[in-house]
C-alpha cells in the first residue's frame, strides 16, 4: 500500500477538526492573475508568516508536535472556478462529467426537486460566478472573525465575496433535530483516525484521495490531468440544508399517537440511534443501557444480524446511509462510504416557541474521490429510493429524504409491526456546489498557471 502523502492532502479530507465555529466564503474570481499570488501564499510550505491551507499531517508530526492549531483553512474550486483560473481545455475535459456539470445541473439526480430545487437556493450558489469556496474553522468566534479578515484581505485584490455561510456547534454536539452528530466517520487506511472506531476493515484511501485504489477491487477513480493537478485531491459536495424542527417534533407526536410507541422510541427508530447517540443495534430498549455502553463502542455493530430490522429498522437513517453488511443489492454496503464535515447554523430550537420563523439547519461538505459513486449514489439509491434493500420498496429516508406526504411511509418491525406515513420533507436544500479540493502541489501549480 503506497503511503499517504499527508503533507500534500488538504486536512479537511482526512481529519475531523472538531472546531466549534466554521465559515465558508464563496468567492468570485475577478482577476485571475491578481488572485494567484495570494493563493500561492496560502499554499506555501513555509507557514510561519500567517494563515495557510491546513494539511492532513499538521497534527501529527508538525512542530510543535501534538499541538492542535487554533484555526484551519481549506480551499475548493468549482468547475467554473478552474476555468477562470486558466486551466487548458484538455485538463478541464479530464474532470468527471458530474463535476463539470455541477450541483445545479445535477440537482434532480440527488432529490433536489420541488422546494429543494435550485430555483429556491441561495442565489449566489446558482450563479456561474461561484468560483472558489474558502472554508475557515476556528476555536472561537473572535478567532474566526480575525481569520476571515486576514484571509479575505489577502484574496480581495483578485476576488469578491459573493456569499458567507456560517456554522456553529450547538451545546452537546447535537444537530437541530436533537441527535448527537458526527459519530460515524469512515476509518481510512493509512490516515489519522477521525471518528469513533468501527468493527470493519479500514476503507481504502482511494475512496477519498485521488490516485489510489478505491474500495472497488482493481479500480482507481479517474484522476484529472495532468497527474500533478489531480493526484492527492478529492471532491466535495457543499450543502446548505434547512431543517424543519417544528414539523419533525409534530411528526414524532403523531407517530407516537398512531403506533402506541413512546415518542423517543419513534425518534430512535427513525434515526437508528437514540438522540444521545447510543445505537439501537446495541441498545434497542433504551438510551441508557445497563451496563453502560462506552462511547468508543457506539459504532461497534453490524446490521447483518438484524435482517428484518427488529432492532434497527431497515429504513432508518443510519441504516440507509451506511448499510454495513446488510443484505442489499450488489452486496456493496461498505463500498460507498463518504466523509461528512458539517456544523449547524441558526440558533437552537426552542420547543416552547416552535414556529419562530427562524431558519436553522446544517452547512457542510460531503467528501469523496467520486461524486457520482459516493455522494450522488447515496442520495439517489439509498436515501431517496428503497429498491436496494428487501422490504423497503419505493420508500425514502424518513429523516432526510425527499418525502411527499401523499406517498411517504416508514415501517417499524416488531410484535406487532407498525407503520407511520403522511409526512413530508423535514430537510430542504437551500444551496449546493460541487468542489474540487486540490492537493498542495496542485494549489501551487494553479497559482502559477
Amino acid at each position: 500500500m503506497p503511503a499517504l502523502d499527508l503533507d500534500d492532502i488538504q486536512g479537511l479530507i482526512l481529519r475531523g477538526y472538531r472546531k466549534p465555529f466554521a465559515r465558508h466564503l464563496l468567492l468570485r474570481v475577478d482577476d485571475a492573475a491578481a488572485f494567484k499570488g495570494p493563493l500561492g501564499d496560502l499554499a506555501e510550505e513555509d507557514r510561519a508568516s500567517g494563515p495557510f491551507v491546513t494539511v492532513a499531517a499538521d497534527w501529527i508530526d508538525k512542530p510543535p508536535a501534538g499541538e492542535v492549531p487554533g484555526h484551519c483553512v481549506n480551499v475548493g474550486f468549482t468547475f467554473d472556478g478552474l476555468r477562470v483560473m486558466g486551466l487548458p481545455d484538455a485538463s478541464l475535459d479530464s474532470f468527471p462529467a458530474e463535476f463539470r456539470e455541477g450541483a445545479v445541473a445535477r440537482a434532480a439526480e440527488v432529490g433536489d426537486t420541488g422546494p429543494s430545487a435550485p430555483e429556491h437556493w441561495v442565489a449566489a450558489l446558482t450563479s456561474p460566478d461561484a468560483h472558489v469556496l474558502v472554508s475557515l474553522f476556528a476555536d472561537t468566534e473572535r478567532e474566526l472573525d480575525a481569520l476571515t479578515a486576514d484571509v479575505g484581505g489577502r484574496l480581495a485584490g483578485g476576488a469578491t465575496e459573493r456569499g458567507r455561510f456560517d456554522g456553529r456547534a450547538l451545546p452537546g454536539e447535537v444537530a437541530h433535530f436533537g441527535y448527537r452528530d458526527g459519530l460515524s466517520q469512515p476509518t481510512i487506511e493509512g490516515a489519522p483516525t477521525a471518528g469513533l472506531p468501527d468493527p470493519f476493515e479500514p476503507v481504502k484511501a482511494g475512496a477519498f484521495v485521488l490516485g489510489l485504489e478505491s474500495p472497488h477491487a482493481g479500480l482507481t477513480f479517474l484522476v484529472p490531468q495532468p497527474d500533478a493537478l489531480g493526484r492527492n485531491g478529492s471532491f466535495g459536495a457543499f450543502r446548505i440544508l434547512r431543517q424543519d424542527c417544528a414539523g419533525f417534533e409534530r411528526f414524532l407526536d403523531e407517530g407516537a399517537a398512531r403506533t402506541g410507541l413512546d415518542r423517543e422510541l419513534v425518534a430512535a427508530k427513525v434515526c437508528g440511534r437514540w438522540r444521545n447517540g447510543v445505537p439501537l443495534a446495541l441498545s434497542p430498549t433504551g438510551d441508557t443501557p445497563d451496563p453502560a455502553l462506552p462511547q468508543e463502542r457506539w459504532n461497534d455493530f453490524d446490521h447483518a444480524d438484524d435482517p428484518r430490522g427488529v432492532r434497527c429498522p431497515l429504513g432508518s437513517h443510519v441504516r440507509r446511509g451506511n448499510p454495513r453488511r446488510s443484505r442489499i443489492a450488489g452486496g456493496g454496503g461498505l463500498t460507498h462510504r463518504i466523509v461528512r464535515r458539517g456544523l449547524p447554523y441558526g440558533p437552537p430550537y426552542d420547543p416552547a416557541n416552535p414556529d419562530d420563523g427562524v431558519e436553522r439547519g446544517l452547512v457542510g461538505m460531503f467528501i469523496g474521490a467520486s461524486l457520482r459513486d459516493q455522494f450522488e449514489f447515496l442520495m439517489s439509491e439509498w436515501l431517496n429510493d428503497g429498491v436496494f434493500a428487501p422490504g423497503l420498496g419505493r420508500t425514502k429516508d424518513p429523516l432526510t429524504g425527499a418525502n411527499d406526504a401523499g406517498e411517504s411511509r416508514f415501517a417499524i418491525p416488531g410484535d406487532p409491526p407498525v407503520e407511520v406515513g403522511g409526512f413530508g420533507r423535514f430537510v430542504t436544500t437551500r444551496g449546493g456546489a460541487y468542489c474540487f479540493l486540490p492537493s498542495m502541489t496542485a494549489l501551487r501549480a494553479l497559482s502559477a498557471v
